[in-house]
């Protein structure tokens, strides 16, 4: 397991590939004899549709009132879709009533907090403000992409692009991290003087990787801190650092194992990746277009 050190930074890799899942609430299986999980968060009330002109539309009917409010089967179907991964239709009786007494709980522990005035304080109106802007921005964003598939020239080319930015060399090396430039320099004499790297590793090192002798595995330089990198970049196969390197981490000593060529993913291995990131990328250019046309005044 590499130490703390490699999550300093991003790699390349991982800046082109590993996406941010898209926000919204993940499926929870539900077994027919189990119940179901709370809601993270009370559901919102359904507004109430305006009046059409000619005729008046039936009721949505409620699958529960409490206190006077109902809870719409609309959006008693969107909650057990989203808790579940599945069709309010194909649940057991058992789940259908553990997850609507949810809704429940939430529904009378919100306006609970209503009586007591909590959707008046700054605290919760900004959160209720910033929930509005991310359900609308994502639905905008479906709304906007679904008739823009990616070709597959587009997607080719961006995998290009990423493969053309990323690593070319990957390192294996071995390192020591104590407090100070002192302790430091100490066991670089120590390792001159014929000292083994993996037992001073191993009693004076701070980092986790100590019960590995300070061995970090393979990375590409551009997971570590710029001074750790530039100094594992600058040596030689079997070398160790001379002076100490300093880092936000403390003061390290360093040695170079190996170096090899690292090996790109095939297109097919990360097709939905890349999917997803030329997608983010259309996303973020439709943003900057309605910026532009927005009429805006900063007042920091």
């Amino acid at each position: 397991m590499k130490s703390s050190l490699l999550a300093a930074a991003a790699s390349a890799v991982a800046t082109l590939f590993i996406l941010a899942t898209t926000m919204g609430v993940a499926p929870i299986a539900v077994a027919a004899d189990a119940p179901a999980a709370a809601p993270a968060a009370a559901p919102a009330k359904p507004a109430t549709p305006a009046a059409p002109k000619r005729a008046a539309a039936p009721a949505e009917p409620a699958v529960a009132v409490v206190n006077g409010v109902p809870i719409s089967r609309t959006v008693f179907e969107y909650y057990v879709k989203g808790s579940t991964g599945k069709n309010l239709a194909d649940l057991p009786a058992n789940a259908k009533n553990e997850l609507l007494d949810n809704m429940i709980r939430g529904e009378v522990l919100s306006q609970q907090a209503v009586k007591d005035g909590l959707d008046k304080t700054p605290e919760l109106q900004s959160q209720l403000s910033l929930t509005r802007l991310q359900v609308l921005g994502e639905a905008e964003a479906k709304n906007y992409l679904k008739d823009k598939a990616p070709t597959d020239a587009q997607l080719r080319a961006e995998y290009d692009s990423a493969i053309s930015a990323m690593p070319k060399t990957e390192y294996h090396a071995r390192h020591i991290l104590v407090a100070s430039q002192a302790d430091a320099q100490q066991i670089i004499d120590q390792l001159k003087g014929g000292a083994s790297f993996e037992e001073l590793a191993k009693t004076k090192s701070t980092d986790s990787s100590k019960d590995q002798g300070g061995d970090l595995g393979w990375f590409a330089a551009t997971t570590m801190v710029k001074p750790f990198a530039d100094a594992v970049v600058g040596l030689k196969k079997g070398e160790t650092t001379q002076t100490p390197v300093q880092t936000p981490f403390g003061w390290h000593v360093i040695q170079l194992l190996d170096t090899r060529e690292q090996t790109p993913p095939q297109f097919d291995a990360v097709k939905q990746r890349v999917e997803q990131l030329v997608q983010q990328k259309k996303v973020r250019a439709y943003q900057e277009e309605l910026v532009k046309t927005a009429t805006i005044k900063k007042n920091l």
